[in-house]
């Protein structure tokens, strides 16, 4: 589902050169769950951007799907990742002035569907989450956790293969956390390939297979699920102790 190879990217400011990220290889299937944590200032983030499609690398290649994004225009990105992701982000993404329906109607129109379907599929989706009687309601008349789940209602509507959500429970309180996560893990069940990006220990440890990236590289991969991703020749016990440091420094930071 997700494939990049020597993903750099690099920042000038003034005469120096930042690197967010700094030869990332990274291969994640179809229908797994899967968590990328680190510190602030990792690169977590920007390799969220690269994923979804919002940037692109100074160096390297990365297919979404066996479709390469790395050499594609603006439109072209623009139009992949309308029929490729669905997003959720931690502050939501919620036009201010649509109703819940309306923002969950939204990518629908840019595909093209008519307003019949759109608004059915819509009303279905809101459903789902537990928002039927909200539907009218703008988000400033929502809770941040009911605005969370208008925003995956929206994501459940792209019918996407692949979900990013970029700190998903980051704004919310631990209980409207509990229920954001569920939904997730609903929607990978329903089939979609998840990937978070989160720096909190204990959503990560809930995906199937944890990444942690720290100064722009990735310092291990583990199969949560009790294997090692890709262990090759170092001892898996010595590397799931690499990880646990990693977690309770992306968990502090």
């Amino acid at each position: 589902m997700i494939r990049l190879e020597g993903i750099t990217k690099v920042y000038k400011m003034g005469d120096n050169e930042v690197r967010a990220l700094d030869g990332v290889d990274l291969h994640i299937r179809q229908h797994e769950f899967v968590s990328v944590i680190g510190p602030s200032g990792s690169g977590k983030s920007t390799l969220m951007n690269m994923i979804g499609c919002l940037d692109v690398p100074t160096s390297g290649r990365y297919w979404i799907d066996g479709i390469e994004g790395s050499k594609m225009r603006d439109n072209q990105l623009a139009d992949l990742r309308n029929r490729k992701l669905g997003f959720i982000f931690q502050q939501y993404n919620l036009l201010m002035k649509l109703s819940a329906l309306e923002n969950v109607e939204l990518p629908l129109i840019y595909r093209g569907i008519s307003a019949s379907k759109r608004r059915a599929m819509a009303e279905e989706a809101l459903e789902r989450v537990g928002l039927k009687d909200k539907m009218h309601h703008r988000p400033t008349e929502l809770s941040g956790g009911q605005q969370q789940r208008v925003s995956i209602a929206r994501a459940r509507t792209s019918h996407s293969a692949l979900i990013l959500a970029d700190e998903p429970t980051g704004a919310l309180d631990s209980k409207s956390g509990v229920e954001i996560m569920q939904m997730l893990h609903e929607l990978h069940e329903e089939g979609n390939t998840i990937v978070i990006i989160t720096h909190d220990l204990g959503i990560a440890k809930q995906a199937e297979r944890i990444v942690t990236i720290r100064d722009g590289k990735i310092t291990s991969d583990i199969d949560n699920r009790g294997d090692m991703a890709d262990a090759g020749n170092v001892n898996a016990n010595a590397k799931k102790a690499d990880l646990d440091a990693d977690l309770k420094a992306g968990g502090d930071a």
